[in-house]
This record gives structure tokens, C-alpha cells and sequence, in this order.
């Protein structure tokens, strides 16, 4: 039966993708064993000449790209066309986006290293310039001297790979921008690789570049991009979020969520609670994971802490002890029994809906009544390189009628985490966490009761839901029709 659900599950790709070998096939690893592999230990020297002639671009090229950024307009860059001489044909030209605030202080050390070796054309920081802006009219500009005729600028286009210097949610956030050459079919879309400076950095175990950055070793930063030129490239799903709720609350959402008139909410569900009258929307793309409930008040509370006080976050390691010790005092592990003590499990105002792979029909999903945090991963890492879903046994996973993980198969896995205790020994990989389902679409009903919030987040950045006591809220996971590249660090 597996295999039967294997094949069903390729058929539905809607790009090709290359064979399972060369896709990420991911496996959970140890933290401190991941952080060091994934930038490698001094071995083969990379001459720091021989890096620039495959990455560097052409000088007029280089200046062309920089005035259609500065001045918002792809054909700004036009003018420097008279200054193009005969080029060789570029390996793998390249860009790097850099999260300046991210690593500590090192992200802009990072940056002036990564400045110093590509020039500031092809170095970003994402606090200047946004993803969306180089998509808008850095490539557009390339686009726009291709059609021109300038074949220099149509390969240097074709064959561009890019870098992030950043955590997972920065990384989303440069992928979620670059699916907008999909939509507007401008192909082909540069494949990314990670440079890892987040607290988790679970994408970027995933694709092999590591959990941290050396930041000690010199040679660190020729290594992440010679690999960036030659590793091979991976398919990544990605998935579209969107939540519905009673019009008049009002939300600070991370940057990667965004308000829209259109609610595409499936129709086709009946609804157990009361729809209001008037509702509003936002929305938004996520790689990794989403989950509700206690996991995301304790990194709700973190991410407001660390922004409160600066100074507490020093690095990914900080990040990690303070964290731990911010979820001691949530309640997780030991919740005062204010009222009913069944109200603490996410039983009480959630009913969850799921669709199989090829099936049309929505399927409600008991939740355990001892269950306070809902997850649902797209990859194998989570919680900084864990593997909470475990590594299934295939007898185990004919009997619950799942299929073995993938990062490219059209499925998210739903586990559950009870009380912190439960959830410490999931993390340290002790026992799995509380299999719920595998499935191609996720649907969450909300009702408030006695909950006037409930705490959301997705590749780590977290929310406060505002929840009616009556009117339902409902969140809806759905596979974005196309799939994200990514380079294999390996």
C-alpha cells in the first residue's frame, strides 16, 4: 500500500524533479555534528581569484543592476550598455542577501567579508534592500539588456544563483520573493543556498549548509560560495497560509504575513461554529512548519523579550539558553489551575480538517485531549535540527497509513506536544512526538469559548490571534503549485 501512495504522490508534481538521489533526502543529525559539516573543515584550498571569475559579474553589468535598484526602474541601467567589452561566459554568477541583524554582531562583519570579495553590487543588506526590489528591478534589468540583445546579460541572468546570510525566516522571506517569477513567468528562478546566522537554522540543515557559521575560519566564507557554485540543485515545497477571522481585530503579523481582499477559503466544509458577518484575511507562505498553540506563546514571549532587550541576544547559543529558560516561566510545564483544567488542551476550541494526497474530500482529525501544541513540518528538522516525527519504522507507517518524508512530496506531517515535559524528550529525540496525520492540506477551525487568544507562528516568526467566542477563525495550509530550488551544501 506505501508503495501505491509513493507513486500517486510523484504524479502530482507540478515541475520535474530530479531524481530522490539528488533531492534532499534528510536525515535528523545532531546539532553540534550538523553545525560543523555543513561548512566543511579546512581542506582543499579555494583560490580566492579563481572564486571571482565564476561568481563575479561584468563590471557594466554590475553597475547596471545597482542603477535599476537605486532608481526603481529596470531600464535605468540601459545606459551603461556602451561600456560592455567581449565576456566569457560566466560558471555561476552570483548574489548574496544578508541579514545584517541576524548572528549577533556577525552579520555585519559577514557582510563586510562577503563586500570585500564580491564588491557591494552583489552583496545586499536586507535592510536597505529588499528581496522583492531585486526581483522587481535588479532581474528585470538583466531581463530587460537580454531582450536588448546583450547575451552577456541574458546568460548572467539564466545561470544566477543566489545566497542567504540570514535565519530561516529571512531565507523565506528571499525564496517567497523570488516565487514571484512564477506568477509572472519569468523563468528560470535562481536556485538559494543558506548561509546560516538564525537561532534554529533548521532550513539550512536541511539542504546541508550547517546549523551555525564559523565565523572564526577565514576561509569560511570562499567555502559557502564555492559551494553555492557547485552544488547540486534540490526541489522544496512550499505552502500557502491563510487565515480568516471576525473583521475588526487588529494584528501585528510578522513581515512575512500579509492582509489580502480575497479569502480563497475552500467552500466545500461544513462549518461547526458561527461564521461572522464580516471577515478579514491575511496571508502568506511558509517552508518549514506552522503550528498553534503552547510552542508558539513561549517563542511569541521570546521573540518579544529579545526585542524589548537587545542586548540579551548575543548569538544563536544565547538565543538557545535564554529561550529555554523564557519557556520555564510560560507555563508549559506547569500551568496554574486557574479554572478547568480542561481547558488547557487545544481540544477545546479547535476541530482540524484534513485532505489526502488525491483525495477531494475533508476528513476531520481527532485531537488528543492532552495535545496544547499542533505542529505541521514540511522538513525533517525543527526546534534547531530535532526530528520530532521520528524515523518511522515501514510496518509503523503501513499501519497509520503514512508514507515515508520528504521535503518534495506534497505532504505535511502533524504531530502533537503535550506538556513541556513531553515535548523536552521529543526534542532530545527520547521518544516521537504524537503522530496525528500526514496530508496535502490542512484545515483548522477556531472558537474562542473561554480562550481570547490563541499564539500562531510559522518558520519562527509568531503571532497573537485574537479569537471571538462565537464566531469561528479558521486557518487553511494548502502546496503552492510550484516548487522553491534550492543548492545542496553537501
Amino acid at each position: 500500500m506505501a508503495g501505491s501512495e509513493v507513486g500517486e504522490k510523484s504524479r502530482i508534481m507540478n515541475s520535474p524533479s530530479p531524481p530522490r538521489s539528488e533531492t534532499t533526502v534528510v536525515a535528523a543529525r545532531s546539532s553540534l555534528v550538523d553545525s560543523f559539516k555543513g561548512c566543511g573543515f579546512p581542506g582543499i584550498r579555494i583560490p580566492k581569484e579563481d572564486l571571482k571569475r565564476r561568481i563575479l559579474f561584468p563590471d557594466y553589468l554590475r553597475r547596471a543592476m545597482r542603477d535599476s535598484i537605486r532608481f526603481k526602474n529596470p531600464k535605468a541601467g540601459e545606459e551603461h550598455v556602451g561600456d560592455a567589452r567581449e565576456e566569457a561566459a560566466l560558471e555561476a554568477p552570483m548574489v548574496v542577501f544578508v541579514n545584517s541583524k541576524s548572528g549577533g554582531r556577525h552579520g555585519l562583519v559577514l557582510k563586510g567579508r562577503l563586500q570585500e570579495l564580491m564588491g557591494e553590487e552583489q552583496v545586499f543588506d536586507l535592510s536597505i534592500v529588499k528581496p522583492t526590489e531585486f526581483v522587481q528591478y535588479g532581474l528585470a534589468c538583466l531581463e530587460n539588456l537580454a531582450a536588448l540583445g546583450d547575451d552577456c546579460a541574458k546568460q548572467t541572468r539564466e545561470k544566477m544563483r543566489i545566497m542567504v546570510a540570514g535565519g530561516d525566516g529571512t531565507v523565506g522571506w528571499v525564496l517567497g520573493s523570488l516565487s514571484q517569477l512564477y506568477d509572472q513567468n519569468r523563468l528560470p528562478v535562481p536556485p538559494t543556498g543558506i548561509i546560516p546566522l538564525g537561532t534554529g537554522n533548521d532550513l539550512s540543515r536541511s539542504f546541508a549548509w550547517g546549523g551555525s557559521f564559523p565565523f572564526s575560519w577565514k576561509s569560511a566564507v570562499k567555502r559557502s560560495l564555492y559551494k553555492a557554485v557547485t552544488g547540486p540543485v534540490c526541489h522544496l515545497d512550499s505552502w500557502h497560509i491563510v487565515v480568516s477571522m471576525p473583521f475588526g481585530e487588529n494584528i501585528e503579523l510578522p513581515y512575512s504575513l500579509k492582509y489580502t481582499e480575497e479569502c480563497s477559503l475552500d467552500q466545500d466544509l461544513v462549518v461547526e461554529g458561527e461564521l461572522p458577518e464580516k471577515s478579514s484575511c491575511f496571508e502568506g507562505v511558509f517552508y518549514n512548519y506552522f503550528s498553534i498553540g503552547m510552542d508558539a506563546q513561549v517563542a511569541y514571549g521570546f521573540h518579544h523579550l529579545r526585542n524589548e532587550k537587545p542586548n540579551l541576544a548575543h548569538g544563536p547559543i544565547a538565543n538557545k539558553v535564554i529561550y529555554s529558560g523564557y519557556s520555564c516561566t510560560q507555563g508549559w510545564f506547569c500551568t496554574p489551575c486557574i479554572s478547568d483544567p480542561g481547558l488547557r488542551g487545544l481540544s477545546n476550541i479547535l476541530r482540524v480538517y484534513i485532505r489526502k494526497i488525491n483525495c477531494s474530500e475533508w476528513e476531520q482529525i481527532r485531537v488528543p485531549s492532552s495535545v496544547r501544541a499542533i505542529v505541521a513540518v514540511n522538513l525533517h528538522n525543527y526546534g534547531s535540527g530535532r526530528n520530532p516525527w521520528g524515523n518511522l519504522k515501514p510496518e509503523y507507517l503501513e499501519k497509520r497509513g503514512f508514507v515515508e518524508a520528504h521535503v518534495d512530496d506534497g505532504l505535511l506531517e502533524i504531530f502533537g506536544l503535550k506538556q513541556g515535559w513531553h515535548a523536552s524528550l521529543v526534542m532530545v529525540e527520547l521518544i516521537s512526538a504524537k503522530h496525528i496525520a500526514q496530508a496535502a492540506a490542512l484545515r483548522l477551525e477556531i472558537r474562542g469559548g473561554e480562550w481570547k487568544n490563541a499564539y500562531m507562528q510559522m518558520d519562527g516568526e509568531p503571532w497573537k490571534q485574537p479569537l471571538d467566542k462565537e464566531d469561528s477563525t479558521f486557518v487553511e495550509l494548502k502546496r503552492m503549485p510550484n516548487q522553491s530550488l534550492m543548492i545542496n551544501g553537501e
